[in-house]
């Protein structure tokens, strides 16, 4: 059991909301949702009751949660007690995305190796705005996926990820392994519009006319939880995921399956200011970021 894992289960006792709970921690929606079920399955009883509209806490949840409030703040009254001797150490404030999945969590095991000193300061917002916040000062650097405006800023690649599909459970492809483009053709598709994630709606977009047709444009892309939610669901229809996000998402009525002919793949990079040299901490951060490839 980790104090991480108890101030996630905090923050979502007391949102009652896994989207509001990662705002308020600064993180992403699917690294508290994992965190969570690990504490769940280390404690061998279910903390949360959860469905597509609402989170409530269980009767163990309920007996649990003035227990984790204690530990947090003893805790942190250990931490109080020798702030006078700790040393002042660099602080690097990145800004995070949606569907990094497992890679948030080794990101930052592997920083905490590299460098011991350092904190960091995770800040989710809109791409675009992120990357502005680098821009004038706000932001140290930032994750992006895909290409996006690069005045002002420097490009350093980290990583690539797969681009997955999900599907109904019920329908057919999901039988398969794998699942090939041409085979999603008659589907209608729920994407992000090009306004909200033009990298990834080009790259689905460029992938669908490889192999031999146009897709057809449903309902846009909301949140995961909202799309997920109503996957399984009514007429069918498919979206993507990146492969690390996917890891996260076990839903019910739902699967990820790999895509192949084409098999898309996204480039993620750090997005840093490009007239100022790389920190020996943000040399770290992306010698971690690597190290989760």
């Amino acid at each position: 059991m980790e104090l991480r894992q108890l101030r996630y289960f905090l923050a979502v006792a007391e949102e009652l909301h896994f989207g509001r709970a990662a705002e308020r921690l600064h993180i992403v929606q699917p690294a508290v949702s994992q965190q969570v079920r690990r504490l769940e399955r280390e404690l061998g009883v279910a903390l949360f009751g959860r469905t597509t509209r609402s989170v409530s806490l269980t009767e163990a949840g309920q007996r649990f949660l003035p227990h984790a409030r204690a530990v947090l703040a003893a805790a942190d009254r250990a931490a109080d007690s020798v702030a006078e001797f700790r040393s002042s150490g660099s602080l690097v404030r990145l800004g995070t995305s949606e569907g990094l999945g497992d890679r948030l969590d080794a990101l930052l095991g592997a920083f905490a190796r590299l460098a011991p000193s350092a904190s960091l300061e995770l800040v989710h917002a809109p791409t675009l705005q992120r990357l502005q916040r680098v821009r004038d000062g706000s932001l140290d650097a930032t994750i992006v996926r895909g290409s996006w405006p690069s005045t002002g800023l420097d490009f350093t690649p980290l990583w690539t990820d797969e681009v997955w599909v999900a599907l109904p459970a019920s329908h057919p492809l999901a039988a398969a392994s794998s699942v090939s483009f041409v085979s999603l053709a008659s589907l209608p598709a729920r994407l992000s519009s090009p306004s909200r994630n033009q990298p990834l709606y080009d790259l689905v977009v460029s992938s669908c006319r490889e192999a031999g047709f146009e897709p057809v444009l449903g309902k846009e892309f909301t949140t995961a939880q909202d799309t997920l939610g109503t996957l399984g669901f009514g007429r069918p229809h498919w979206t993507v995921f990146y492969r690390a996000h996917a890891n996260l998402l076990p839903v019910p009525g739902v699967v990820f399956r790999p895509l192949v002919d084409p098999s898309p793949v996204m480039p993620t990079y750090l997005a840093t200011p490009a007239d100022r040299r790389l920190t020996p901490e943000l040399v770290a951060l992306i010698e971690a970021a690597r190290a989760t490839e």
